[in-house]
């Protein structure tokens, strides 16, 4: 029997899942991880979609999100917008 490789992009099926990941991810990762979660999500959502909606390329989307890239603010903004995110700052308790 085969086993098939996980891909968190499978599970990512409503606005509720995808928030809840990138608000974990956000809370609990590091620069790395929130720019792989928000391709995990692109991925999810379908990068085609994300490409029309941010005006960036497919190519430029896979190079900006992938393992070690280091893209520009502007582009993780534009991609938030087109997943349906947004940032929010709340004070930290002490």
């Amino acid at each position: 029997m085969g086993t098939s490789k996980f891909d968190i992009a499978d599970y990512l099926d409503s606005k509720e899942m995808i928030a809840e990941y990138l608000n974990t991810v956000l809370e609990e990762g590091d620069n790395a991880d929130v720019i792989n979660a928000i391709g995990h999500i692109a991925k999810a959502i379908g990068m085609t979609k994300i490409s029309e909606e941010t005006g960036l390329s497919r190519p430029s989307l896979y190079k900006a999100l992938s393992d070690g890239s280091k893209p520009q603010f502007a582009t993780i903004m534009k991609v938030l917008k087109a997943i349906g995110g947004q940032i929010q700052v709340n004070p930290m308790s002490a």
